[in-house]
């Protein structure tokens, strides 16, 4: 158990109950991280208002942003019940995203949206008249490097046991950062050694954790440029690898689903590639449709062409719209079950 986790989320919950308790909302806090079935929240919550009460089960998170809004969204859907966002502070337009997904939320500044008839509470636009902390990364495990070290093993679970030198390799990570990851998952519940082998432990809940991190803090950090094109239909024919990169985000799903019309390109290589930006007349624009990242593992995936199944699920929740969100949920299912063979 993750004490320092334990208390940020306790100290946020008290803040935000304070804060709803202006609304006429009382938060009582049951249990923190509560195992419900298969999945794991960071607390069960009872939530009254006048005669009604509500059992919640809530994720507390701290600094969300559009980024990465889909991968918190993806969490609460995936835990099933009834549950709650309690956060420090959300915009207006985060607020209306969550609202759309009928996704009840409580904030530190007294934004709020409970939707149980016949209780209806609707309130956003609100600030926080004092800052709270920054958000807290909690462990280096999901620093950039850390996160660079997960990626393979969430890729393929059974590389957990591998010598440290193999594994840092798979992440093109040193030696010694291996080292320290794996030695903190087992005191945050995600590893342990089974018959004398190490074992990833709760993968899905380590899974979206990730994703959310990773769009947080490494992601950003890959940028080598983002362009315009005027048409987006070369990715279907385009032989990516002869460029040195690889298909992510949505061109990738399009090709794992056959679900998605891509909106936006993602591509993954080790470095900028002229001849592609004049072969598809890419200009240069920070707010283009195709973006170039780069590579951060060092292993091959089953197709040569398209970035491994866990990063095109990491970059569906990182665009975070409708669609993409949608395309995120049936890729899940094929990730997970990798995780139980």
């Amino acid at each position: 158990m993750d004490t320092k986790a334990n208390t940020t989320d306790d100290h946020l919950l008290q803040t935000v109950g304070l804060a709803a308790k202006q609304l006429g909302i009382e938060i009582e806090v049951l249990q923190l991280e509560p195992r419900l079935g298969a999945v794991r929240a960071d607390a069960l919550v009872r939530v009254r208002h006048g005669g009604q009460e509500i059992l919640y089960a809530a994720e507390v998170k701290l600094g969300l942003r559009p980024a990465t809004i889909g991968a918190v969204i993806a969490q609460i859907e995936h835990l099933g019940q009834p549950a709650l966002l309690v956060t420090d502070y959300l915009t207006p337009t985060l607020a209306d995203i969550l609202k759309e997904r009928g996704i009840a939320f409580l904030d530190a500044a007294g934004n709020a949206y409970l939707n149980h008839p016949p209780l209806l509470v609707w309130v956003k636009g609100q600030k926080l008249t004092q800052p709270l902390p920054a958000a807290n990364l909690r462990t280096r495990t999901f620093n950039p490097s850390g996160l660079q070290v997960l990626f393979p093993l969430l890729c393929n679970p059974d590389w957990t046991d591998r010598p440290y030198r193999e594994i840092a390799q798979l992440a093109g990570v040193a030696h010694g950062t291996v080292g320290w990851v794996l030695a903190e998952l087992p005191t945050l519940g995600f590893m342990a050694e089974v018959g004398g082998k190490r074992r990833l432990l709760q993968p899905e809940r380590l899974l979206q954790q990730w994703v959310e991190a990773y769009a947080r803090t490494l992601r950003p950090r890959l940028l080598l440029g983002r362009y315009h094109a005027d048409a987006l239909d070369w990715h279907k024919t385009i032989d990516p690898v002869r460029y040195g990169f690889l298909l992510g985000g949505e061109p990738a799903a399009a090709r794992l689903t056959r679900h998605l019309r891509p909106g936006t390109i993602t591509l993954y290589g080790a470095k900028l590639e002229p001849r592609l930006l004049l072969d598809q007349r890419l200009r240069a624009d920070p707010e283009g449709n195709v973006e170039i990242l780069r590579r951060f593992w060092k292993f091959d995936n089953e197709d040569p062409r398209i970035t491994p199944a866990p990063l095109v699920y990491a970059d569906l929740l990182a665009i975070g719209d409708a669609r993409c969100l949608e395309t995120a949920g049936l890729l899940y299912g094929d990730i997970v079950a990798r995780f139980g063979r």
